[in-house]
Formats: structure tokens, sequence, C-alpha cells
């Protein structure tokens, strides 16, 4: 079997299930992960042959595809501001509105050096590690409430050399009492009753610890970490957060009664309240 005939049978068999502009993602990524080929190179080596065994392969990501398991999962690394991140079903997926979050703060505070920053929720690692390397000399600290999720974090540090402190916490009881210059968090927010509108490879595999909050609290995470984080900020430091736009009212509300003066709420890259960026 050739490329240009492996690229097809990929794309019959996907566009069915995850429509067109999907399916074509989709294979170029297998066929990055099979033979580290660029969408032009699958051009111009269309006709090289394919090993059968990469055949299998490819066979077998797509029908896991096929049955629902998102493909990150299936090739077990996803990527992240430049970077090639392990997720394991024990992490969510990094996604791109949390890379906004990221530059978020390093535009804020990037030229700053020996930062002192805490990570609460860090899943993948992804923020943490982000913000480890485009900081200059930053103390970074990440806490996650999963070992599960902190092995796959811990993982990810030490591929990309990324100088980070992981430790066991649970985001509604923070337990250190260090003071820092940034602390950030993307809890979970999504409500309960959302969940009959999202997409089943997000709540089928995805670990639900991680994604969702009681409807009659959806704004518990919030709470926990803007009390614990208005007094273990340094002078001239900022809580940032990821937040669900359906509560963006309420939690400015609750922000503000707690004690944080300056509560801005920012629009991500589609338009949507996705950030909220809290100074006492």
């Amino acid at each position: 079997m050739t490329v240009t005939e492996l690229k097809n049978r990929i794309l019959a068999q996907l566009t069915p299930a995850v429509g067109a502009s999907e399916a074509t993602a989709m294979m170029r990524e297998m066929l990055w992960r099979l033979k580290r080929y660029t969408p032009t190179d699958t051009v111009v080596y269309g006709d090289r042959t394919v090993l059968d065994e990469s055949v299998k392969l490819a066979d077998g990501w797509t029908a896991r595809v096929v049955a629902g398991e998102p493909l990150q999962y299936v090739l077990g690394y996803a990527h992240f501001m430049g970077m090639e991140l392990t997720v394991t079903p024990a992490v969510l997926i990094p996604r791109p509105e949390t890379a906004q979050l990221v530059d978020m703060i390093t535009d804020t505070y990037g030229s700053r050096q020996n930062l002192s920053v805490k990570d609460i929720g860090t899943g993948s690692g992804c923020i943490a590690i982000a913000l480890a390397r485009a900081l200059t000399y930053a103390d970074v600290t990440a806490t996650d409430i999963s070992d599960a999720a902190l092995d796959v974090a811990r993982d990810n540090a030490k591929t990309l050399r990324a100088q980070v402190t992981f430790r066991h916490e649970d985001a509604l009881h923070p337990a250190d009492n260090e003071h820092y210059d940034v602390i950030v968090s993307n809890p979970p927010y999504i409500a309960l009753s959302e969940k009959k509108d999202m997409d089943a490879r997000v709540y089928a595999h995805e670990p639900a610890s991680a994604l969702f909050v009681p409807d009659a609290d959806p704004l518990e995470f919030y709470r926990a970490i803007g009390a614990w984080a208005l007094t273990h900020l340094n002078p001239g430091g900022a809580l940032f957060f990821e937040i669900n736009p359906l509560f963006v009212n309420e939690l400015k509300q609750m922000l503000t009664t707690q004690g944080w003066r300056h509560v801005d709420i920012v629009r991500d890259y589609k338009g949507n309240y996705r950030f909220a960026v809290c100074r006492p």
C-alpha cells in the first residue's frame, strides 16, 4: 500500500464518524506519528510503500477513533504550545483556550525574573511546564489531587526538561503557606447539567473529576482557590483562572465579595468569556 492509498483509507473510515475536516486533521496526525510526514511530505512521497505493520497500526488507531476514543489518547500524546505532551485518560487533553491563559501570564510577567508560580490542578502539567519554559528562572510548583495525573505531569516535565516541583494537594483545601507572584488554575467548571450537550468523546473518556462540578455549587473550586490565593500572593501578584462563561457574573460577584478589588474578565479567541484575572 502506498502513502496516498493509506491516506485515502484513513479518510474513508474516519469521515463518516467525525466529518471531513476533523478526519483530515486526524489523518495528518496519524501519518506524522507513523512516518513523521508533514502534509507536504504525504504529497511528495505519496507513491512510497507503507509497511504492512504500519497499515495495521493505522487501522487499529482508526477503529478506536470511530468507536469514540479521542485521538490524543489513542496516540498517547497531544500538542500544546509547540510541545508534545504525553496524555492518558488520567488527564484532560490540553485545549487551545488554555494556551491563551499561558500567553496572558507570559505577556504580563515575561519581563520578570525569578517569579514564583503555582499551578493548581495541573493535570498533564501543560500550564506549569509551558510557564517554566517561557519564564526566566521561574520557580514553578504544580499540584493535583490525582497521583496518576502527577505521574503523567512529572514524565512530561522530565521529557521536556522543565524545572517544576509537583505535589499532591486537594484544590479545595490548599495546604501550603508559601507566597507566590502568580497563582493559576484551570479547575473543574462544567456543571453536570451541561453533560447532555457535550461531545461523548469528552465525557466518556476524559476524567470526570477534572471536568464536572455539582449543579448546586458550580463555583466550589473558584471559591476555595480564591479565598486561599487572596492571602498567598506577593505584592504585585495576580490570580489567573480559566472559567465557565455560563457563570461569569456569579463568579465575578463571588470573587469581589471575597475581597478581590480588581477582577477582569477576558474573552477567548472565540469571543467567549473564558478567563478571570484577579488582583487584591
